[in-house]
């Protein structure tokens, strides 16, 4: 059980990550204990399948001994080494050089960071550097996409699209700018996919002529699948033709696989799908399954080479104090191990039968979409299927959605707006992502009868 102690310590002492302050020193800390498999237990002793793999993270699934062994034994060899002066270590060495043999193209160089949000910022560094290695220092105006997620860093938390990361911090700032999401449920143009890459294609070129031209334009950014906004899915080809864009325009395209990455649509880089080949990628979370913190951004060799040939001699004066940490090295080596001994294959067979579970969910009163791909899926709730009607705010959809699957066994994402979203490890065996579908019906029903969501179905 957990002891009052522990519940009034955090409530005085620690500050929870894009939480209302107010609300959590109100309801209190909901802790958990222990995890194996795809499984996480709480304090009270409940075992729950974590259908969100912490925060879309632990791909490999918890307690994988040869990870353990890994971070432990790097502990004892070699706790810390930099990568300042000249030095270094061999678990970042050798995960380097893995990782390029797996990354789309010639994303050959590798810049460790601590996770997505460092390595977000990290790439607009490298744009503006590149830029300026090339005489171009004018070109210094960054795209993104609404409804997108970058981070929450100062920087990073610009290029992210979503109104909670900019409301009282003086975001974004004035060289950041958006073009709409491809959002297909929800897209003015319809449904039908050439009209939305037409439209997205035709944004992108009005937003770069808005701003001042290709001639001002550093960087457009873009996840694979738009992960925080709502697990948004583009059209098949939609990367490719905003690539496409990009590479015209003399504009650096930056794929943001901080969510996508290692198995989590299925192969390891979800670039692979439409064989996009970005001028730099960034990726987190998978990459030591959440173990320990660590991220990564992939620099072409078109970039690496000019950044460095520009500097000559001199520091490219760009650093943190654990880029290129040993032990984080040392699990994301033993992590890519197990990616490569099954993991992913197993990945694609469950993810699936996760996506066939979840679209049997269709025939729910209140289901209006079920989209995703991989091991990467949401449901989204209306009220109106006919007009796409979303959950009423009084529902209170956030809170009493998750609280209701947490109580039926099921860690999920509660999305604002009613839209669900999973990403379980890709450890699932066939009855956990089954029960992840029958759990979520279970939810859905009790959701039918929220009397607020009644009275809006009336």
């Amino acid at each position: 059980m957990l002891s009052n102690s522990l519940i009034e310590l955090d409530r005085a002492h620690l500050v929870h990550p894009v939480a209302s302050w107010r609300g959590h020193e109100k309801a209190g800390v909901r802790m958990l204990t222990a995890a194996k498999g795809a499984t996480v237990t709480d304090a009270e002793g409940r075992t729950l399948i974590d259908g969100f793999a912490g925060l879309w993270c632990v791909n490999a699934g918890y307690g994988q001994e040869s990870v353990i062994e890994a971070a432990t034994k790097q502990l004892r060899e070699l706790p810390y080494a930099t990568g300042y002066f000249g030095l270094g270590s061999e678990p970042p060495i050798r995960l380097a050089a893995r990782l390029a043999d797996h990354a789309p193209g010639d994303l050959d160089h590798v810049y460790f960071t601590l996770g997505g949000s460092d390595a977000v910022d990290s790439t607009v560094r490298f744009a503006r550097y590149y830029w300026n290695a090339r005489g171009l220092p004018q070109k210094d105006q960054f795209l993104s996409l609404e409804q997108g997620y970058h981070g929450s860093s100062t920087v990073g938390a610009g290029l992210t699209a979503l109104p909670v990361f900019h409301a009282g911090f003086g975001l974004p700032m004035d060289w950041q700018h958006k073009i709409p999401s491809h959002y297909t449920y929800r897209n003015p143009v319809g449904s039908d996919p050439a009209a939305i890459i037409a439209a997205s294609v035709a944004q992108l070129r009005a937003k770069v002529e808005e701003v001042g031209g290709a001639g001002r334009v550093a960087a457009f950014y873009a996840e694979p699948i738009q992960g925080s906004g709502g697990v948004l899915v583009p059209p098949p080809g939609w990367m490719k033709a905003m690539r496409e864009v990009c590479t015209e325009l003399d504009i650096l395209f930056v794929a943001d696989e901080v969510i996508t990455g290692f198995g989590r649509t299925g192969p390891m880089f979800a670039c692979s799908d439409e064989g996009i080949v970005p001028d730099m990628l960034t990726c987190a979370k998978g990459l030591t399954s959440g173990y320990v913190p660590m991220g990564a951004v992939f620099l072409s060799d078109r970039m690496y080479q000019t950044i460095a040939d520009h500097a000559g001699a001199a520091a490219i004066g760009h650093g943190f104090t654990y880029s290129a940490h040993p032990v984080s090295a040392a699990v994301g080596l033993a992590v890519l191990d197990l990616y490569e001994g099954g993991l992913l294959e197993n990945g694609r067979r469950m993810g699936a039968r996760l996506q066939a579970g979840l679209a049997g969910l269709a025939d729910h009163p209140l289901v209006g979409d079920v989209r995703g791909r991989g091991m990467l899926a949401a449901v989204e709730l209306v009220t109106d299927k006919a007009a796409k009607t979303p959950l009423p705010a009084a529902a209170m959809p956030s809170q009493r959605i998750f609280d209701r699957a947490w109580a039926n066994g099921l860690v999920i994402r509660a999305f604002g707006n009613g839209v669900l979203g999973y990403a379980p490890p890709l450890c699932c065996t066939e009855a956990e992502i089954d029960a992840i579908v029958e759990r979520t019906r279970l939810t859905l029903d009790q959701t039918l009868e929220d009397p607020e969501v009644r009275a809006a179905l009336r």
